[in-house]
């Protein structure tokens, strides 16, 4: 019998069970004269990230926190600002339901490494579809803390080592490591190892069930007013 990977007060969900998607088109700039005294970032989910900013005040995107996720490339940034993005080639996902806590699906999203050897858009077809442990609510919050936390202390131990080495290492160097090392860490939080666990929290399955059922009740509506639409 295949070991459980997650502990037992813990659901299994899909990503579509806590993300809706949405299409950038009403959040395309249409001019690409950037300037840095504009106050509108203009984003991409790739390593650039910020790629300029834009003095256009229509069509800015400010459902906040959201992740930004490349189609293409499966790319994600996590963002807290209002932003208009350089193309279509992205989705942008929000939240089914205020239940849902963004900075732990985001963290989760961060250890994924999906297969990109076809041009294809892969949010609806492959990146939707993945499997996310839950926790109940409560405990989401101390892992994306402890996640927080950890990875701070990561950053001061190579300032400290650069300190007494009396040199800076270069980036190559040391983000492999690095790297590897945020990724142990994820690893222990989404299986439980990061923090305790505590029996008195509100069950995962609970809140889990609420945000599907959310999720069906606006599905049921936005086909009810497209209908009315066609009509």
């Amino acid at each position: 019998m295949k070991q459980k990977e997650y502990p037992d007060n813990w659901e299994k969900a899909i990503l579509e069970d806590l993300l809706d998607y949405i299409q950038p088109t009403n959040y395309i700039v249409k001019s690409t004269n950037y300037d840095n005294s504009y106050t509108t970032p203009v984003l991409t989910a790739g390593k650039s990230f910020i790629l300029g900013h834009t003095d256009e005040t229509e069509g800015i995107f400010d459902i906040l926190p959201t992740i930004i996720f490349d189609d293409f490339t499966t790319a994600i940034k996590y963002v807290t600002f209002p932003f208009k993005v350089k193309s279509s080639a992205m989705k942008i996902l929000v939240p089914t339901s205020e239940l849902v806590n963004m900075k732990y699906v985001y963290y989760f999203m961060e250890t994924l490494r999906m297969n990109v050897d076809t041009h294809k858009r892969y949010w609806i077809s492959v990146g939707s579809k993945i499997e996310i442990p839950f926790p109940p609510i409560e405990e989401q919050v101390r892992i994306v803390q402890k996640i927080e936390q950890v990875f701070s202390e990561l950053e001061n131990t190579i300032k400290i080592i650069e300190d007494l080495s009396g040199e800076r290492y270069s980036l190559s160097s040391i983000s492999g490591k690095i790297g590897q090392m945020r990724q142990i860490i994820l690893k222990k939080a989404f299986n439980g190892e990061l923090v305790e666990q505590n029996p008195n929290e509100k069950s995962a399955s609970e809140v889990l069930n609420i945000i599907k059922s959310k999720k069906t009740i606006k599905e049921k509506s936005k086909k009810i007013k497209s209908k009315k639409l066609k009509k």
